[in-house]
């Protein structure tokens, strides 16, 4: 059975773990740094994690971090990224659970807005629409820009203006993007 838990520092080897099992070698490193960079990121708003334990063994993580307008220096939404299962617990709905997980976490602190660069046929399925994402624009420039979603949490007047966003600094690498 699978558990969802905050992940805390103490986590940090396991989910570097995770993203170096998770991704092509050509990129997981890098994943697996950004992964736990933002687990000790300090931010306000803060950024988050969880992982998902299957016998006390971490096989997934997720992390959020907040995404800024740079007109306002004022947080606009939050980031998912990355996210990665451990490939023996893959198709299991792991990382679907971490996505709700997720979700539910920020909808209750009343964010209004959670951003994704990924695949739109797997994030469809939870509500995140390019559309949503047209005025916000991402820090850097997309290799795919069909993969840039949004989800919008809680009902709010959305931009009609494009808003440049920034976001933390261990995502600030092109390679992210």
């Amino acid at each position: 059975m699978t558990s969802i838990r905050r992940a805390s520092l103490v986590d940090r080897d396991k989910i570097r773990e995770v993203h170096l099992n998770a991704f092509a070698p050509e990129e997981a490193s890098n994943i697996a740094e950004l992964a736990t960079n933002l687990l000790m990121e300090p931010s306000q708003p803060g950024t988050f994690s969880w992982v998902a334990e299957i016998d006390g063994s971490v096989v997934g993580h997720i992390a959020f971090s907040p995404v800024f307008s740079d007109a306002w220096i004022t947080c606009i939404g939050y980031i998912l990224a990355p996210l990665g299962v451990k490939p023996d617990f893959q198709n299991r709905h792991i990382g679907s659970d971490l996505i709700t997980a997720g979700i539910q976490h920020l909808s209750q602190m009343g964010i209004h807005v959670l951003l994704v660069y990924g695949d739109p046929n797997f994030y469809g399925r939870f509500g995140f629409h390019p559309h949503s994402a047209t005025h916000l624009l991402p820090p850097y420039p997309l290799k795919y820009p069909s993969g840039w979603l949004a989800r919008n949490l809680h009902p709010h007047i959305e931009a009609q203006i494009p808003i440049q966003l920034s976001c933390l600094q261990p995502l600030c690498h092109p390679d992210f993007w």
